[in-house]
């Protein structure tokens, strides 16, 4: 007797969920957001492919690590489906009832690029008067953008603190007054190669300023090495 089994065949779906990130969860580390989303991921009762082993849970990866204390405003992470029939409203709306109101779902899409072809990230830089005037604060900012080098210490992985001149790094930059702050619109280096940080520009300025600006910082988005917005 030729005894038959019968195998379940899963087709699986990777699908990038696209999301912001603001208000309270600036302050969620990038390890508390991981599980917020893995909560989230569990409450929705979304059809996911768990990884497989002794701690099975839901498969996700974020393309690049929001800085603590930043805005995001085009923020990814990736999933795969059991399921390539999907609803993209209806995947909106599971993680958005079930995610904290700081973390919004905006989009659903299928991936076009890797994580790793990410090389470069635009800031909005956001400036408040505090202990100087609005055009004080916009001229000595652009003073210290004009400068030949603007050199500061930098935490390495191998070398530890290290003097670097971040003004080589900046790829575009443009500053503008506003009614009661100054923007700064930068773009930097940034993925698994090189990775400038923005607030290193500002602990310039208050260094050669001996100030304290008040400031905010949004990441508006990544780019490849070509200058294309990641997708």
């Amino acid at each position: 007797m030729v005894q038959i089994v019968t195998v379940e065949v899963f087709v699986l779906k990777p699908v990038r969920i696209w999301f912001t990130k603001d208000n309270e969860c600036k302050y969620i580390s990038h390890l508390d957001l991981n599980r917020v989303v893995m909560r989230a991921l569990h409450k929705s009762k979304l059809n996911i492919w768990h990884t497989e082993g002794f701690n099975p849970h839901p498969f996700v990866t974020f393309a690049l690590p929001l800085s603590l204390g930043f805005k995001g405003v085009k923020e990814t992470m990736d999933i795969k489906l059991l399921d390539d029939d999907y609803n993209k409203e209806e995947i909106i709306s599971a993680l958005n009832n079930c995610l904290p109101s700081g973390i919004k779902v905006f989009d659903v899409t299928e991936p076009v690029m890797k994580a790793g072809k990410i090389a470069q990230a635009l800031f909005e830089i956001t400036l408040y008067p505090e202990t100087v005037d609005l055009d004080t604060l916009y001229n000595n900012f652009t003073e210290l953008l004009n400068q030949p080098e603007i050199l500061v210490m930098k935490k390495t992985k191998k070398k530890g603190l290290k003097e670097i001149d971040i003004k080589q790094h900046i790829l575009k930059v443009n500053v503008t007054k506003e009614d009661d702050c100054v923007k700064c619109n930068m773009l930097l280096p940034a993925g698994s190669t090189t990775n400038i940080n923005p607030t290193l520009f500002i602990n310039a300025y208050n260094e050669k300023y001996n100030d304290d600006v008040i400031y905010r910082i949004t990441r508006l988005d990544v780019f490849n090495d070509k200058g294309e917005s990641f997708k």
